[in-house]
């Protein structure tokens, strides 16, 4: 997984005003847990956006006040008109401990289907991931080149040495579906052999006049 710093501020106080007057400060009310006692603490909003709102997943590695821990963002509030930060969970992770994450899902390759004019469809952007911190990749990347039309990729079918996949095995990650004008390649490949096979028929039965009429 990809890695980013942050620096915290212990707070003195933990109440609703405390949390407020944070706010108004452009900081953010964070609490740290799951090893041992809880941490709270307040980090820079500007600082924590950076990591909040992007498609990556962190492991952060979290500087407060010389406490010095790595977490995974584990929850998150916002205002319910201004979709600012209120509050932040940072999961503390254990390098020997498992930990569930949810892994952004990633494509490379141009998929045969689309080319042939077909439509991805990604049915999940993450997938929910348990494995060792250490284990864990920045993005489950598929190959998607070889896929064509009315073919998908399913759950079952995606492997990350040492992670193990949440998710049902029988459920689509992604697969290209038919659309209008599309052309399944499979088809033009049996269209070529069948005209192909029409025309040196043709060609047969015209050889085989031909003879006739000069024997007669």
């Amino acid at each position: 997984m990809k890695k980013a710093q942050l620096s915290g501020s212990l707070r003195a106080n933990v109440g609703k005003k405390d949390a407020a007057s944070l706010r108004s400060e452009n900081r953010v009310p964070c609490v740290l847990y799951g090893q041992g006692e809880q941490t709270h603490f307040s980090v820079k909003r500007v600082e924590l956006d950076k990591i909040i709102f992007s498609p990556e997943v962190y492991q952060v590695e979290l500087d407060i006040e010389g406490k010095k821990a790595v977490g995974i963002v584990r929850e998150i509030q916002q205002h319910p008109v201004k979709d600012t930060l209120q509050h932040v969970d940072f999961y503390e992770l254990n390098d020997s401990q498992k930990v569930r994450v949810d892994l952004p899902v990633r494509t490379k390759g141009a998929a045969k289907g689309v080319l042939n004019g077909g439509k991805l469809n990604m049915a999940f952007r993450t997938l929910s991931c348990y494995g060792l911190p250490g284990d864990l990749p920045d993005a489950i990347v598929l190959n998607i080149t070889p896929i064509r039309i009315g073919q998908s990729i399913r759950v079952s079918e995606v492997s990350i040495p040492g992670v193990t996949i949440l998710d049902p095995a029988n459920a689509v990650v992604l697969g290209v579906k038919i659309s209008r004008g599309a052309v399944d390649d499979e088809e033009e490949e049996d269209e070529a052999e069948g005209t192909e096979g029409a025309e040196g028929a043709e060609g047969s039965e015209a050889s085989t006049e031909a003879k006739e009429k000069t024997e007669g």
